[in-house]
């Protein structure tokens, strides 16, 4: 009997630890941490192409922040929907640059995996024109490069398939607005 309660008690433990370090059978922390990176990066993005509307007459460029608004919103929805169903915390929209960049370091400035940093986002905000084109289009592929880091680093470690699948998609996607915005960048 001692021995029945000693290992029901380690049982106990082992699972007691295994919930603490945020795995679970559907999920694990890789999941957790993509859905806590990406949703603050999407909403810089959105917060990025919402400028486009008043900053720009350039027809392709409008039509590129249109897609990218489309497609990275409701994202957004969906990952904040499961860090909830996982009782993860969820990076507030309002803290959203704050929260995508407080583990890494991204070159000339910009903290995150293609985060631009509140001096570029200022300085985005405060160009029109041609200027604010080559900006927008240089920031967005550099944000995307980062969003596309992120995706691969799901891909290989994540274990909850809709993420994985989200992410396989994230790299796809922003593969092909990269190779659109370059060839916009040549010709703005």
């Amino acid at each position: 009997m001692k021995r029945l309660v000693q290992l029901i008690a380690a049982l106990l433990a082992a699972t007691v630890v295994a919930a603490c370090g945020g795995d679970t059978p559907d999920h694990n922390s890789v999941d957790t941490r993509f859905a806590q990176a990406m949703i603050p990066h999407h909403q810089q993005a959105v917060d990025m192409v919402d400028l486009v509307a008043t900053r720009t007459q350039n027809t392709r460029v409008r039509t590129l922040a249109t897609r990218i608004h489309a497609a990275q919103t409701p994202e957004i929805t969906t990952m904040t929907g499961w860090l909830a169903g996982w009782s993860e915390p969820v990076p507030s929209a309002a803290n959203a640059h704050q929260d995508g960049h407080q583990e890494h370091t991204h070159g000339a400035g910009h903290t995150g995996p293609g985060m631009m940093s509140d001096e570029d986002m200022t300085a985005l905000a405060n160009t029109s024109g041609a200027a604010f084109d080559t900006m927008f289009l240089t920031m967005m592929i550099d944000h995307h490069q980062g969003a596309i880091d992120m995706a691969s680093t799901e891909i290989q470690g994540g274990r909850y398939a809709p993420a994985k699948d989200l992410a396989a998609r994230i790299r796809t996607t922003q593969t092909a607005e990269i190779a659109t915005m370059r060839t916009l960048l040549a010709t703005v």
